[in-house]
């Protein structure tokens, strides 16, 4: 084997070229810099285009209006020239750092102006590739908001419904959340709360705890269940935070 060295692909270093390389699109060289454009630097001539006395231009709401409308003219026009090209890189940009299920792409290309035959294909290539997952990304979705909300099955599954994750995917994803899991969580969200509850009468302080519970989706009994502990708790303790 001779010592020769390949050169690097185009997409080498960028993800989202990587990725279009990974579902048989084959992305385009990154153009190169123009040589007469300044790379940088505060005191560019081009920064110092369009100010006055030190300060930005603003520009007015019929300029902006303006710009707006070229701008959406220009995206039509790319995608009545190479639809599919431009839908690929809708999808991929969309994925780029975070997963989405699949409605959410959907939504994104029909808001944009895809057509719907092309967008199905899309996405059905996007899925079978693994770009597109609902069931992990609804794992990963449960998993998130629970434990960074303190969420409940309940507002979970509300979550999942509006995002379009279908009633399979969703119940094997809140399927991770045990009873147990439930309570910690509540209880945890109690304990923040009563923090801020000093001198309240208890009645108020139970009414409160328990909404908040309820806005988070937890049932009824298990909501006044951990209320009443953590209560009973502070109350043991000679903590003064509701006035019981």
């Amino acid at each position: 084997m001779s010592g020769e060295t390949r050169p690097a692909p185009d997409w080498a270093g960028d993800v989202g070229l990587g990725v279009q390389a990974w579902v048989g699109d084959t992305p385009s060289t990154p153009a190169e810099p123009r040589p007469d454009r300044p790379r940088g630097g505060r005191g560019g001539a081009g920064r110092r285009e369009g100010r006055k006395g030190g300060r930005k231009a603003t520009r007015t709401w019929e300029e902006r209006e303006a710009a707006r409308l070229a701008r959406e003219e220009a995206a039509a026009a790319e995608l009545e020239a190479d639809p599919e090209a431009v839908a690929r890189k809708i999808l991929l940009d969309t994925l780029t750092g975070q997963a989405r299920s699949r409605q959410e792409l959907a939504d994104k290309l029909a808001k944009r102006g895809v057509p719907d035959e092309l967008a199905g294909e899309l996405l059905d290539r996007f899925t079978e590739v693994g770009l597109i997952d609902d069931a992990a990304y609804a794992r990963q979705w449960v998993e998130s908001r629970h434990r960074s909300r303190g969420l409940a099955p309940r507002a979970l599954a509300q979550e999942l419904r509006r995002k379009g994750i279908d009633d399979e995917d969703s119940k094997s994803a809140l399927e991770q959340i045990d009873e147990s899991d439930q309570r910690a969580a509540a209880r945890a969200l109690v304990d923040k709360k009563l923090r801020s509850m000093r001198g309240l009468d208890r009645q108020v302080a139970t009414r409160r705890l328990a909404g908040l519970l309820a806005r988070k989706g937890y049932a009824a009994g298990l909501a006044f269940s951990v209320v009443r502990e953590a209560l009973g708790e502070a109350e043991d303790d000679g903590e003064p935070h509701p006035d019981f």
